[in-house]
């Protein structure tokens, strides 16, 4: 793609993709944000949304963004990344997350911006979007969920044995046999115990065969079942997985497909794996479907992650097409 032709000095910096600003911005009930922002100052607004719910933003994610044309936002949401109190999932909804968005917003002075978010970061821009449409320019997401509850159950008990069935075997042995009747409930209520005894091996175990779920070509397909009690660091995005999902990421049934046509004249487009176990195509379908303005594009040979083949590609050129788009 090429830049504007008043492009500015973006790129004359020694890394264009090193942040203009970061900063730490008190959102109240405690948090404080990590924020920052990239490309250049007059560029074309953009916010983007980081998985999980609990991950945060890694500097790659800057590089979706043509410096030369955006000025693009990233933060780490309540409890994730370099936010503070890490892991505090206090005050931390959904319609939280939508209020510190518009205070994002309101502090770079943006009247509207371009939404860009992948699985739960798709989630969180839908619900913006559908809460704030007047503030929105475009909308690009990739794997796409909807937060529903019934989504995390078809995957962890349906495909997970369909497409690896040893590792299903695994997922269930953790569980005492009483507790492996609703496994992905059980899974649940003890990453959220606060013993360590009980969380440590339900969270690393929840996070590896999450992430076999979400690679096309996964290196592992097996628990180290020896190795989940035994003592070391435990990953972030189980925790507060677990605090959004189980309490249905704090949004009424079928919220974000019942509320789609509030999208209607926001351009949008879904980068959608072909093998997305996680997130597939349905899902996407079923949004299109109902978003009027909204297109597909479907990476084949992909499944759920951002850097399976193609898909960051797809990312890239979503973005830059709605950045075209919204410059006319």
């Amino acid at each position: 793609m090429a830049p504007d032709a008043d492009a500015g000095t973006a790129t004359r910096r020694a890394d264009p993709f090193a942040p203009l600003t970061s900063d730490m911005l008190d959102v109240g009930d405690g948090h404080e944000l990590y924020v920052e922002s990239v490309g250049r100052s007059d560029g074309l607004p953009a916010v983007y949304l980081h998985g999980g719910p609990g991950s945060g933003c890694q500097p790659d994610h800057r590089r979706l963004f043509d410096p030369e044309r955006m000025h693009a936002v990233l933060f780490d949401q309540r409890g994730c990344g370099r936010s503070r109190p890490k892991g505090s999932r206090e005050h931390n909804t959904t319609a939280h997350l939508i209020v510190d968005m518009e205070k994002i917003r309101e502090k770079f002075g943006f009247d509207r911006w371009m939404v860009v978010g992948g699985s739960w970061g798709a989630t969180l821009a839908l619900a913006y979007a559908q809460a704030h449409p007047e503030r929105v320019s475009g909308i690009a997401l990739r794997a796409t969920f909807l937060g529903t509850r019934a989504e995390v159950d078809t995957a962890f008990t349906e495909r997970l044995p369909q497409f690896y069935p040893a590792l299903s075997e695994d997922f269930l042995s953790v569980l005492p046999p009483e507790e492996r009747v609703h496994p992905v409930e059980a899974y649940y209520r003890r990453i959220l115990d606060a013993d360590p005894a009980v969380h440590g091996a339900a969270a690393r175990a929840w996070h590896d065969i999450e992430r076999a779920l979400s690679e096309h070509k996964p290196a592992k397909t097996r628990l180290d079942l020896a190795s989940l009690n035994v003592w070391r660091t435990l990953p972030a995005t189980p925790f507060m997985e677990a605090h959004y999902f189980i309490n249905d990421s704090f949004m009424s049934e079928g919220q974000l497909l019942r509320n789609a046509d509030r999208l209607a004249g926001i351009p949008g487009i879904i980068v959608q794996g072909r093998y997305d176990l996680l997130c597939p195509p349905e899902t996407s379908h079923a949004l299109a479907k109902a978003w009027p303005g909204s297109e597909i594009r479907i990476v084949e040979e992909a499944g759920h992650s951002l850097y399976d083949a193609g898909v960051r590609d797809a990312v890239i050129k979503s973005i830059a097409d709605l950045a075209s788009k919204a410059a006319r």
